[in-house]
């Protein structure tokens, strides 16, 4: 999992070549996403000026560029989607234990980690940005008020209906990248049924014990090229965690759990705040089984809000 470039051995190389593109564009989708403004103040102007065309103009044309950005962004969902289900096929199969998978196949367990991180840097952005849930309703109203009033519009094309819908669902969704990942592990599990589900849990609970160990050994945690590294581990750690405590019946956080849940939350705690606040907020919001009863009040206290 070090922060470099794995080389693929010929039996990883097929599956590797096809993440490999959709990572490629996971960075370009973080930079589009981390400069979307959103068209906040010509959607104002278009409200308060309700009976002004070139008002309205004005923010329809603004909108509509930025709803491609969101339908992209949707649509590589689906793709990523897709890459993690190559992953999960290779890395859980039966022919060896989860720790030899990630020792033999160190290309493919890095690109799973690079997943990992994609999500959780996508999540972390998507939740601190009000103006994509603002952008996509405005241009939802407007869709429909140009359909009652029979108005073709050329960019309707663009994102129809049902569309518009799903992304809807998706936008909707707190972290939405993070629950594609989740419902794609799930499904994977249930489409699966010949492979023993410990096959997956095992690879999910090693990764996480790999990150957790090099966060917290001042010894590996010297070599850590950056503070980039640093925070790569850490959102690997956390994704892990979130896919576990979907794929396990019992989840992350019961006591025979095989994640060791409260050093995974120290490490966490023991980073400087502001750098790991959206990762708390992960695990606190957005797994499975944190409040079940089974939980203890050890594990619960440590990730109340202070």
């Amino acid at each position: 999992l070090q922060h470099t470039i794995k080389v693929p051995t010929e039996a990883e190389r097929a599956v590797w070549e096809q993440v490999n593109e959709v990572l490629m564009e996971a960075l370009a989708i973080l930079d589009d996403l981390q400069s979307y403004n959103g068209a906040g103040e010509e959607i104002r102007q278009a409200i308060q000026n309700p009976s002004e065309d070139q008002v309205q103009e004005r923010a329809w044309a603004a909108v509509v560029p930025l709803v491609g950005k969101l339908k992209k962004f949707y649509e590589f969902s689906l793709r990523l989607e897709g890459s993690l289900h190559g992953l999960l096929k290779a890395l859980t199969s039966a022919r060896c234990s989860p720790t030899q998978h990630l020792e033999q196949e160190q290309a493919l367990a890095r690109q799973f980690a690079e997943i990992l991180h994609f999500t959780l840097r996508f999540d972390e952005l998507k939740m601190t940005n009000p103006a994509i849930q603002n952008d996509f309703s405005y241009y939802r109203r407007t869709l429909n008020r140009m359909r009652i009033n029979n108005v073709a519009a050329e960019e309707e094309n663009e994102v129809n209906n049902e569309l518009a819908n799903r992304m809807s669902l998706f936008y909707a969704n707190a972290t939405p990248m993070l629950k594609t990942l989740s419902d794609a592990t799930t499904k994977f599990v249930s489409d699966n049924t010949d492979l023993p589900i410990e096959n997956t849990t095992d690879c999910l609970c090693t990764m996480a014990s790999v990150c957790k160990v090099m966060l917290e050994t001042p010894e590996y945690r010297s070599r850590f090229a950056s503070e980039d590294t640093v925070s790569f581990c850490l959102r690997v750690m956390v994704g892990v965690i979130i896919l576990y405590d979907y794929v396990h019946p019992a989840g992350a956080f019961v006591k025979s759990s095989k994640i060791e849940m409260k050093g995974c939350i120290k490490v966490l705690k023991d980073q400087p705040q502001s750098s790991v606040e959206g990762l708390l907020n992960a695990l606190r919001y957005t797994t499975k089984h944190l409040n079940d009863e089974t939980t203890s009040k050890q594990i619960k206290n440590m990730l109340q809000v202070n």
